[in-house]
Order: C-alpha cells, then sequence, then structure tokens
C-alpha cells in the first residue's frame, strides 16, 4: 500500500475511536439494529431519523450521514429531499446506499433528485452501481439492468465503468461491494478481499458497511473514508469467520473484531491500486 494511503487510514481509525464522532442515518428498517453497533463497534455514536425535521436537523448536528434507500415510506418523499438540501447548505459529507435502486417509481424518483446533490460515498452492490449511472444517465449503454431484491446479478469487474462515471460526477468516492470490493475517485481503482461468505448469510451485511464507511467519512475524504471502511469490514469479517459456528455466532465476533481492531490492523490489509486515465 502507498504509504500516505496507510497512514490516512491509520489516522482516520484513531480519530474515529477517540472522537466518537456522532453520525445519524436514514436507514433501512430491516437492519437498523446492525447499522448501529457497527457504528458504535468502530467509534462512533449512532442515531436514527425518519421525520423531515429531525432529517434537517440531524443534518446540522451530525458530522457526517449515512442515507440508505433499503425500505421506502412516504414520509420519506419530504424527509430526504430536505435533509440532503441541508446536508449540502452544512456541507456535512453523506452516504448514498442505493439499495434496490429501479425497483419502483418512487425510490427512483428520490434517487434522481440526488444526482446534483453529489455524495460523499456512494456504496452498492454491482448491480446497484450499474443501475445508479444508467438512472444518472451517466453510463452509455443499451442494457438494462434487472433487479433481484438486494442481490447483484453482476460482478464487480462489470460494474467498473459505472463505478468510475459516478465517481467522476460526485466529485467523490464509489464503493462497488462483493467477492472483492472496489473503491475509487475517478482516478484510481483499488480492490480489497478479506470478508467472508458467512457475510451473505446475516441481514445487512451491505447497510452495516455503508453506515461504517458514513462514520471514517466524518475524519478523512472520501476515497480513505471509503477504503477505510471497506478494510475494516474485511479484516473483522475474515477474522470473525475463523471462529464462528453459523450466522448468529458470526455476527457477534463481527462486531467484537470491529471494536477490538487497530488502526494497523485495518491499515495493513493488503489493497491493489490501479490508476486510471
Amino acid at each position: 500500500m502507498e504509504k500516505h494511503l496507510h497512514d490516512s487510514i491509520c489516522q482516520t481509525v484513531q480519530a474515529v475511536k477517540e472522537d466518537q464522532p456522532l453520525v445519524p442515518s436514514i436507514t433501512n428498517t430491516v437492519t437498523i439494529n446492525l447499522v448501529a453497533n457497527t457504528q458504535l463497534a468502530a467509534g462512533g455514536s449512532a442515531a436514527m431519523v425518519y421525520l423531515p425535521d429531525e432529517g434537517e436537523a440531524m443534518a446540522q448536528a451530525g458530522e457526517a450521514l449515512y442515507i440508505n434507500m433499503g425500505t421506502i415510506f412516504p414520509i420519506y418523499e419530504e424527509t430526504l429531499p430536505r435533509t440532503v438540501a441541508k446536508l449540502n447548505a452544512t456541507q456535512t459529507p453523506w452516504v448514498l446506499d442505493p439499495v434496490a435502486v429501479g425497483m419502483g417509481t418512487s425510490r427512483s424518483q428520490l434517487l434522481l433528485k440526488m444526482r446534483e446533490a453529489k455524495p460523499a460515498v456512494i456504496k452498492g452492490n454491482a448491480s446497484e452501481i450499474i443501475a445508479m449511472a444508467q438512472l444518472w444517465e451517466l453510463l452509455e449503454t443499451d442494457q438494462v439492468v434487472a433487479s433481484k431484491g438486494v442481490d447483484s446479478l453482476h460482478t464487480t469487474q462489470e460494474a467498473r465503468q459505472a463505478a468510475l462515471s459516478l465517481a467522476r460526477h460526485t466529485g467523490g468516492a464509489v464503493v462497488v461491494s462483493g467477492e472483492t470490493d472496489l473503491v475509487t475517485d475517478g482516478t484510481r481503482l483499488i480492490t480489497s478481499t478479506g470478508g467472508s461468505q458467512l457475510m451473505t448469510h446475516i441481514t445487512g451485511a451491505g447497510c452495516a458497511l455503508g453506515g461504517l464507511i458514513a462514520v471514517y467519512a466524518t475524519k478523512a475524504d472520501p476515497l480513505t473514508a471509503a477504503l477505510t471502511g471497506v478494510n475494516a469490514f474485511n479484516y473483522a469479517g475474515s477474522k470473525a469467520e475463523k471462529q464462528a459456528q453459523g450466522p448468529a455466532s458470526f455476527q457477534v465476533h463481527l462486531l467484537d473484531e470491529l471494536y477490538q481492531a487497530s488502526p494497523d490492523d485495518i491499515a495493513g490489509l493488503a489493497i491493489q491500486i490501479e490508476k486510471v486515465d
């Protein structure tokens, strides 16, 4: 790993542990508990938001905010635009997780309104990242991406161009999660491996990763925050798998390993960096 990137990850992890930044979330109701506990294990402070005035207040009070589109309620048609507007007005970094993008018109319309809001980090599986680039008309392709709920129908590498296009549009970072995770800021493509197949057997692993990245976004630039979150999750997942008897014990060990991980543990995970034109 490039030394400056290694040092930046170490500094980010340590700063979060010391400062315990407040990172509110508007997130999937199925996975609230795991998202909050993951943020707490890393050193952050969590709060879950639903109402429009709460969203505006927390956009101003928090050091970053996580928006997950996994479950959409009618009130979110007001909550999300008002929260995003306040985030941009206060220049508060935020992470967008476009879960199940393309499933229904309400979700798509809300995501279309975020096109020019430009989140610091967009995190999704390969199919979600491709679908987002198509929705925002950043990807020249005739392919129509099908949705399979929260599951991906594409590989990480198939989402490479979509991720680059999104990152270049937002000026932030994009994470494509999968067996091999891809992180890009539009000029560099970084791959990180690790984690565990058991992550696919618990509800909310991807949501938890998004919430974790938002915690690190309080202390780092988008690329560093995204890579720190990915590395932390991959490190903790690999360690947890060795102790787990199954999905339930894996989730417990995942949180424990994340809580116990040192800055060097997280920064020391092997990655590959490719510069792109």
